[in-house]
């Protein structure tokens, strides 16, 4: 958390809350480590309707709208996927070949959805017992926002919230606007650009984690629809109001690829979208290459939307 023009005890005060926040975040929204999430994908498994917090049925309310709109490219109800991979884990590269194709086809027949999710107050039931909620493509937007929100509430005006590059600013840096950089796959960066005064800039890719099987990578994003995981874009950067729709349509657009991210784009009434392919090509909006400045050497293609 980086703070302008805040006297020190405010901000330590708002270090404190924050991390405070977090820590319960990452406890209570984690996919595999002991935790309220954990709690409710036992109970869908067994078919018993389960108690969330505001903020589970939140990011479940937004996981059914950004499915259906991307049609089902983010798809947070594959948590038996992903574990099947082996990619709940904070250890990476994963070593191994990859699951087999069978036990990948017998989890996809189910079809599980967030669709399949049933939100009566604060219970969620689902009569589809393969579904389990991995908010590893949401959450991060969700606890930035929140951040953020919390800075305001305590008359906090200029800041950036980054998790790991991934991030949303707030206010400027003074009398001039924050300044971000757009990092590139194979190192180094794309460009820059100057941030809005209230603007989520997440980035989501497949160069960091992943399963190597010998000469084989494996990438850690998977298409909901086939079960495996997604090859021809390296990264996707989105910029948007909501940091929760910016970090789940990165992972959406990723997964559409190169011949389907711009309508899944326009879906999702986004208009500010770079995209790296495997070879450092740069594929991107009309309205971020406005507000782009590459480095020296980038290879790009605007998209007339």
């Amino acid at each position: 958390v980086t703070l302008w023009g805040v006297d020190e005890a405010v901000a330590n005060e708002a270090f404190t809350r924050i991390n405070a926040r977090f820590r319960d975040m990452h406890r209570d929204w984690h996919a595999w480590e002991p935790g309220q999430l954990v709690e409710v994908n036992a109970a869908l498994s067994r078919g018993e309707p389960v108690q969330a917090d505001a903020d589970i049925i939140y990011m479940t309310e937004q996981s059914q709208r950004i499915e259906r709109l991307s049609g089902g490219r983010f798809n947070p109800a594959i948590g038996a996927l992903i574990r099947l991979w082996g990619f709940h884990t904070s250890e990476y590269p994963i070593q191994g070949p990859p699951p087999e194709r069978s036990q990948i086809r017998e989890l996809l027949k189910a079809s599980p959805s967030s669709a399949d999710i049933i939100i009566d107050g604060a219970v969620l039931s689902s009569p589809n017992r393969t579904v389990q909620l991995d908010f590893g493509g949401i959450a991060k937007g969700h606890a930035i926002d929140i951040a953020c929100d919390l800075l305001r509430e305590m008359g906090i005006e200029n800041a950036i919230v980054n998790a790991g590059g991934d991030l949303k600013a707030i206010g400027s840096h003074g009398e001039r606007a924050w300044r971000i950089a757009i990092r590139s796959p194979g190192g180094g960066v794309v460009g820059s650009l100057e941030a809005g005064r209230d603007e989520a800039i997440f980035t989501s890719g497949n160069y960091e984690r992943f399963r190597q099987d010998k000469l084989e990578r494996y990438p850690h994003i998977l298409d909901p629809r086939s079960g495996w995981p997604v090859r021809d874009l390296a990264s996707v950067t989105i910029i948007t109001r909501e940091g929760l729709l910016a970090d789940a349509a990165a992972t959406a657009l990723i997964v559409a690829g190169l011949d389907e991210w711009a309508q899944v784009a326009q879906a999702l009434g986004l208009d500010q979208v770079l995209m790296v392919d495997e070879s450092g090509k740069v594929f991107l909006t009309e309205k971020m290459r406005e507000r782009m400045v590459f480095a020296d050497g980038v290879v790009y293609e605007t998209v007339g939307f």
